[in-house]
């Protein structure tokens, strides 16, 4: 390393030039050369290694070589990424910012491969460093929105805005400090708020460990914003790994956490508390010892918690977990076999969940109480015998009166946090909470009916730290019915069940081949286990949208007729065949098929619907083999050739390029796009992608869907300014928190259940904003629409969703009780007032599929603008 300490000699004025070094220039020009080259031939290692020696030898070359050079570095890091060459994936990435360390665009795409192999903090400072560097960068701009999500949950922002919650923890700290804690502890301390407390309250010693980078950075900048940087000592690490006097001087006499999820145990408490009792914490309080002072004692806060549960009736839970039809777009389901979501309480499957949350409150069709609350379980935190002996209990069994009539679809859990004695926190659904209810649904191959006088049994465990509770069985006139092999008595198999059962098919001859195809499979195992195919609980409500798949099923029918019948007026000697109809069995997509491919992203059955109207040739990537398995399974029983339907990522060898020709001479009838994503948002790449289907389409075929519309309105909702940003210090006690969390504020929320969001509708739905996947010339980048306010009020947010055209007259809503799909909404920056009758303009940009929205009143109403075109590169 250069002395940088050496002080530049006095006396000399001008460097000379340095001399040419012709060796070194032709050395230059050949690698320049040989890169263009091995770029031509798409060897972009090799192309990677040219650039890198010229870069090196000759800086000038720089600003000419630049988008050559990342072009380079993109296709070869893509190409390691496929390879699994991780290590040297990132070496490229650190030679590339050592020649351009400030290139945003370098910057972001490293963040990119870092976010998708789940190291989410670094990818986060990479996007925030790209958009420091350049803050309207729209990729940069829109991975930290995306990646913010995942460090800072949105339940951060709604739990310090909960005042109550915040001032009923502070309490309970501050008696105990007032009783003789001095020294705390603070395990996942997030921003910092409860050790503030501690300290606040007089505490001589605080602790505390965040294992989150994010959170343990974002801890430090409020800590020290306060005035309190040296007098709390945070750590970046998990508390399991701390130890006296390594981490802390001496044990604690007080533990402060909240690490509990709505399921109370998901976050590891338990782990965290035994290991806190075991090693950082002074003893309990002793009944043989009361005369042991408490700052010679150890206490947790919370002191413990009191579980609830109730069983109920949901709508919307089962279709996120379990089959609810027996047909999708005329395919006949029952050979499909067992399909549920990965939540499931009873299975030994590592790879499922034991439960889910929600927040039953805002459920769409609400929910309906099947059983009285029940208590499931108490714990006592400040007993390390009972939370060592927790996992090793025996399972418990109650017995549960059944108090209405319904379908049973999931127990619902909260619980009672207990502060202290006196104080207490609940998680319940009744309850004005920043906090979500546990969900473990019923995962029963049949529906079934309870009615009142009923006993519905469940068992209550807490395997691997986890509470579990499973609904196995239902007791009726003194016979007790498992709930996983029975069908209830009274009712046959395929009638229809109160709130949306399964109902008979019409289809009779599909049903018997159906029944026939299930003969050849094996669903008992020798283990005695169920047989079932898991699919993700996004995947399972797509699948029970029937209204999707039957327009789907229209719209695919309308136009392979119409190319039967061009092709027929184009004189090549086919006849003009009537729409096959499913029931009656397609036909060999023969020798001249059509070709439709499916690029759906996870499970989906269209490539077999397609594959149905007979004289096609369908193609489904879907990767999955287990998934792959079920499609032939449904093909065989719904007389589908085996040869109409194949997958196409078994074809290709790099799925970046799934969009290419079915065969050197063919081109797609058809192209089905996955255009939105399940949380509201058009999927990235979306026009990227349909304008390269356009160039893979023979004459007449189409995208599917041809063009999506998007419409909002204004409203007015302290929902979700409360879940967007803290707002200012009066929630959080006085503690300026506000502005370092908030840098994690993101502008569209995703994930909403418009029809039970706490709002104020401030106008009528309105147009928005055009996507046209089918014509290039009419797409635009930016549209200002005017909204007349039907009232009076502050328009805190846009709320929106999508028309999706299939073709000029089939569409499907994604904001219908029937849909799959969420809503998002654009919050904004600063509420605007508006009284009724005024006219708001709001300004829609999409770019690279991130969506913004700026407003403004107008006095008097002008002619929505002219919308402006979008660039070749959108």
């Amino acid at each position: 390393m250069p002395n940088a300490s050496t002080r530049p000699k006095r006396g000399r004025r001008n460097r000379r030039t340095p001399r040419e070094d012709p060796a070194r220039n032709e050395l230059v020009s050949r690698s320049l050369e040989s890169a263009q080259q091995c770029l031509f031939n798409q060897d972009y290692g090799t192309a990677f290694v040219h650039y890198l020696l010229v870069l090196n030898l000759a800086p000038v070359l720089k600003d000419f070589a630049k988008e050559s050079f990342r072009f380079t570095l993109f296709k070869w890091a893509d190409e390691l990424d496929s390879l699994g060459r991780i290590q040297d994936l990132f070496d490229c990435y650190e030679q590339a910012l050592e020649l351009f360390p400030t290139d945003e665009v370098i910057i972001n795409s490293m963040g990119e491969h870092l976010f998708r192999m789940g190291f989410r903090d670094e990818a986060a400072g990479h996007f925030h460093k790209a958009l420091k560097l350049k803050p309207d960068f729209p990729e940069a701009k829109e991975n930290f929105y995306r990646v913010a999500n995942w460090l800072v949950e949105r339940w951060h922002f709604l739990m310090l805005n909960d005042r109550r919650r915040n001032q009923k923890y502070q309490q309970a700290i501050q008696k105990a400090v007032d009783s003789g804690c001095s020294t705390v502890l603070d395990i996942g301390t997030g921003t910092g708020i409860l050790s503030m407390c501690a300290k606040k309250a007089g505490a001589a010693e605080v602790t505390a460990c965040e294992l989150s980078k994010t959170m343990y950075e974002l801890a430090c900048e409020v800590v020290t914003a306060n005035g309190m940087n040296g007098r709390i000592k945070i750590l970046h690490m998990k508390s399991l790994e701390m130890e006296v006097p390594k981490d802390i001087a001496r044990r604690v006499s007080l533990v402060v956490t909240e690490t509990v999820d709505a399921g109370l145990f998901g976050e590891g408490i338990i782990e965290s508390l035994i290991h806190a009792w075991n090693h950082l914490l002074l003893p309990p309080q002793s009944a043989q010892d009361p005369s042991r002072p408490p700052s010679q004692s150890g206490r947790v806060i919370p002191a413990g918690a009191t579980v609830f549960g109730m069983a109920v009736q949901c709508l919307e839970v089962r279709r996120h977990h379990r089959l609810c039809v027996s047909e999708v777009g005329g395919l006949v389901m029952a050979a499909a076999g067992e399909l549920h979501s990965p939540v499931s309480c009873g299975s030994e499957d590592d790879s499922t969940e034991p439960y889910t949350t929600e927040r039953l409150s805002r459920l769409p069709g609400g929910y309906t109480p099947l059983t009285k609350p029940f208590k499931a379980l108490d714990i006592d935190f400040n007993n390390v015998q009972e939370l060592e002996g927790l996992c090793s209990r025996e399972v418990s069994r109650l017995h549960l009166p059944v108090t209405g009539e319904g379908l049973l679809d999931a127990l619902a859990v909260w619980f009672q946090l207990h502060l202290d004695q006196e104080s207490s926190l609940s998680t319940g659904p009744e309850e004005d909470t920043c906090w979500e209810q546990a969900i473990y649904p019923v995962q029963t191959l049949h529906n079934f009916p309870l009615r009142a006088g009923d006993e519905l049994i469940v068992e209550i465990s807490c395997r691997d730290a986890y509470l579990r509770l499973c609904s196995v069985a239902v007791a009726r006139d003194g016979r007790e019915f498992r709930l996983d092999d029975c069908l209830d008595p009274e009712r046959p198999r395929n009638s229809p069940g109160p709130s949306g059962g399964p109902k008979p098919s019409p289809n009779a001859e599909a049903e018997l081949c159906s029944a026939l195809a299930c003969l050849g499979t094996d669903r008992s195992p020798s283990n005695g286990l169920r047989d079932y195919t898991m699919l993700e609980c996004a995947e399972m409500a797509l699948l029970n949208n029937q209204p999707y798949h039957d327009s789907f099923r229209m719209a695919m029918a309308k136009l392979i007729s119409n190319l039967k019948g061009a092709r027929s007026a184009r004189g090549q000697g086919l006849e003009v065949t009537p729409v096959a109809d499913p029931a009656v069995g397609p036909m060999d997509p023969g020798p001249d098929p059509f070709y439709v491919l499916d690029v759906s992203e996870g499970f989906s059955v269209l490539s077999l619907m397609a594959a149905g109207q007979g004289q096609v040739k369908a193609y489904s990537s879907v990767e999955k083999p287990h998934h792959q398995a079920v499609l032939r399974r449904l093909a065989r029983a719904n007389g589908i050739p085996e040869e109409a339907l194949e997958f196409w990522l078994n074809q290709v060898e790099d799925e970046q390029s799934v969009l290419q020709r079915p065969s050197r001479e063919k081109l797609w009838s058809a192209i089905i796009l996955d255009c939105v994503e399940t949380c509201g948002l058009v999927r990235q790449k979306l026009m990227e992608k349909a304008t390269l289907a356009r160039c893979l389409l023979e004459d007449g075929g189409q995208v599917f869907p041809e063009r999506i519309v998007l419409y909002g309105m204004l409203v007015e909702s302290d929902t979700l300014l409360q879940e967007s940003a803290v707002q200012g210090r009066e929630p959080t006690l006085g503690f300026n928190i506000a502005p370092f969390i908030n840098q994690f504020t993101v502008p569209v929320h995703v994930f909403l259940d418009l029809s039970t969001l706490q709002c104020r509708h401030l106008s009528d739905s309105v147009e928005l904003f055009v996507l046209d996947l089918m014509n290039t010339n009419a797409n635009y980048t930016d549209r200002d629409v005017k909204v007349q306010a039907s009232a009076s009020g502050r328009v805190t947010a846009v709320p929106f969703w999508y028309q999706i055209h299939l073709d000029e007259e089939i569409s499907v809503s994604t904001f219908s009780r029937e849909s799959h799909w969420k809503q998002a909404a654009v919050v904004l920056h600063q509420p605007l007032v508006v009284r009724r009758g005024d006219w708001v303009q709001l300004t829609v940009t999409l770019r690279k599929s991130s969506i913004s929205v700026a407003a403004r009143v107008e006095k008097e109403a002008e002619p929505t603008g002219t919308p402006r075109l979008m660039d070749s590169t959108s």
